[in-house]
């Protein structure tokens, strides 16, 4: 079977899909730009089925035009694309207009995949669609794992830009430094904007900004932690927090979005912007031993077998 997978952001879960479909299938990725727009519709003529990661204009486009070729659709939510949070200005529900290809481009696939129970909730409450069904992300346990001793450090992984100082709780994080002056704390991603700025002006000197990391540094600070962060107001999954729990980082978490189905009983949860709850949770986390309890629930839930052969299940049906 011939399937092609377009795709926007060259995400480590989009890659990591495109590398399990093509152990069962013949996958050619489409990586979606203005200027490729011309050669889709060869691409679609070859293909048995298209598979497409995040509905946005991208997959509107692509849906427009195999309507009329005549190809099943298999479209993957990722969350924003789905989301309509006006506190934080967060999503495409917000929009009319991307409100409008969202709802085309969902309505007309064969197959709808949420990343999580929250995110088939948002399709279903933004969009009245309930056609979606849950396929978790998959972490790989045997690439993110433990290693040496934990030291006195509480991180947290994003992109640093005006946005994720708020979606992601960065400056939550970064003011609940200044309480516990003895722990190293620290910001790992690259900065989009000058937000980092900001960031830094009112960081306590026992704040860290990494800047971009590759992925072995990503592994070493997930490695060295104690404690991991994830300060959002909205996550439709959590891959970063999953990451680190393999790793057997303590998560601290809102209790938001799809947070405590990643976490569950294995963390602390606190109220979004709450500076002493954050501090008063990272005290406790310090002295936890829920780290090897952390791993085994992701080891458990999220293995990169079970999306594999789910997705596989999918495409099947798809035919």
């Amino acid at each position: 079977m011939k399937i092609l997978f377009v795709y926007r952001h060259n995400r480590s879960f989009v890659k990591k899909d495109i590398e399990l479909l093509s152990k069962h299938y013949e996958v050619k990725p489409f990586f979606f730009t203005f200027k490729k727009i011309f050669s889709l519709p060869i691409q679609l003529r070859q293909s048995d089925i298209v598979f497409i990661w995040f509905a946005s204009y991208h997959a509107f486009i692509t849906t427009l035009i195999t309507r009329l070729i005549r190809r099943p659709i298999i479209v993957i939510t990722g969350g924003y694309d789905v989301a309509g949070e006006k506190e934080i200005k967060y999503g495409m529900m917000l929009n009319p207009l991307y409100k409008f290809m969202v709802r085309y481009v969902l309505k007309h696939a064969k197959r709808i995949l949420a990343v999580s129970e929250f995110n088939k909730k948002e399709i279903e409450k933004n969009l009245g669609i309930k056609k979606a069904e849950v396929i978790y992300n998959s972490i790989d346990f045997k690439k993110f794992y433990p290693k040496g001793s934990k030291q006195n450090m509480v991180i947290t992984v994003g992109y640093i830009s005006w946005e994720n100082v708020k979606r992601k709780g960065l400056e939550i994080f970064v003011k609940a430094a200044k309480y516990l002056p003895e722990t190293q704390f620290v910001v790992i991603g690259q900065a989009l904007d000058n937000s980092i700025k900001y960031l830094q002006s009112i960081a306590s000197s026992n704040v860290k900004f990494t800047g971009f990391v590759s992925d072995e540094q990503l592994l070493s600070y997930y490695q060295s932690a104690n404690v991991y962060c994830q300060l959002s107001y909205y996550e439709s999954y959590g891959m970063a927090p999953a990451e680190a729990m393999l790793c057997e980082c303590v998560p601290i978490v809102v209790n938001r979005g799809a947070l405590p189905e990643v976490v569950g009983y294995t963390g602390f949860y606190v109220p979004y912007g709450d500076e002493k709850a954050i501090t008063e949770a990272i005290k406790k986390a310090l002295q936890s031993e829920l780290g090897k309890k952390a791993r085994e629930k992701i080891r458990k839930q999220f293995p990169t077998e079970l999306r594999e052969n789910k997705l596989k299940k999918v495409i099947e049906r798809a035919k």
